[in-house]
């Protein structure tokens, strides 16, 4: 079973997201706030964090900056309005999975399962 922690100051953003999620059976945490949802990871195995562009304590980048320096092995996406360009150079470094657009849809949620689900083949069991 995998564990996915979605970071986001407004759960309606990821509805869509959270569908497709839960459709592959994974079970999913929320956090309101990157000190939230650092904390949460310091307690729990997680697979996934997917972190919203603006949180109300820090960006999602800069979460995914916080979580990779703690566990490089947590896969992580974030949502961006930047451009692929920008993105990049932004995210450089950060190993994640894929850039999500605001409010994301269910199409993008597979996309991102289907990306987990290869990594979690390619990466010897971490539990």
């Amino acid at each position: 079973m995998a564990y996915h922690l979605l970071v986001t100051p407004d759960r309606s953003t990821f509805t869509d997201l959270s569908l497709s999620i839960e459709a592959r059976g994974g079970i999913i945490s929320w956090a309101d706030s990157g000190h939230q949802a650092l904390t949460i990871l310091s307690q729990t195995n997680i697979d996934l964090i997917v972190a919203d562009e603006t949180l109300d304590d820090m960006t999602g980048l800069e979460l995914i900056k916080r979580v990779i320096a703690l566990n490089p092995m947590v896969n992580c996406a974030a949502v961006s309005s930047l451009s692929q360009a920008a993105y990049h150079e932004a995210s450089e470094g950060l190993g994640l999975l894929m850039q999500l657009p605001t409010n994301p849809d269910k199409g993008e949620g597979e996309r991102l399962m289907a990306n987990l689900d290869q990594v979690l083949q390619l990466t010897p069991n971490k539990r």
